[in-house]
């Protein structure tokens, strides 16, 4: 395991142990690609983008990953209210609030995600830089040029299955 990839799970170990980030893993968010193995990926480009910019990587990796932390089918209209592109941020944070301590900054993130699309404005350059970090993600995934599967089983993160 590389050292970024060792200082990541050193950042993020506590999430990634949590049964509700790897319930992730039980739907598919982009396609393909499972909310899990989407939110693994953003959490860890942006883990890297804030070390190389010197930005505070800790609140980039933990606020990337749990910025889809919403928790249940998206294709299913009763489990949430309105319009799952623009209201899942808010469900996302309630979540992320209930599982772990955030920082303000780390809200902000998870809150902002989608923005101009819907939700808050970024308040931080990490904010911005998750902002992007996920845009550009998603359109790997959607274009089939990377599947995060591949990051998924090199961090060892085993996905919760649904109940039977």
């Amino acid at each position: 395991m590389n050292s970024y990839l060792r200082d990541f799970v050193q950042t993020t170990q506590e999430l990634l142990d949590s049964r509700q980030v790897r319930m992730m893993g039980q739907w598919r968010h982009h396609g393909r690609i499972t909310c899990l193995d989407h939110s693994l990926f953003v959490a860890y480009i942006s883990f890297r983008c804030a070390r190389l910019l010197h930005l505070d990587s800790a609140a980039a990796a933990r606020a990337g990953l749990l910025h889809d932390l919403y928790l249940y089918d998206p294709k299913d209209k009763s489990a949430h209210p309105g319009n799952q592109c623009f209201d899942h941020p808010r469900a996302a944070e309630r979540n992320a609030s209930a599982l772990t301590r955030l920082t303000p900054k780390e809200r902000n993130i998870i809150l902002s995600h989608m923005w101009p699309l819907g939700g808050a404005m970024p308040r931080s350059v990490e904010a911005l830089l998750v902002d992007l970090v996920d845009t550009v993600c998603a359109g790997l995934e959607f274009s089939h040029l990377y599947h995060p599967g591949r990051l998924r089983r090199q961090l060892g993160v085993v996905p919760l299955q649904a109940a039977a």
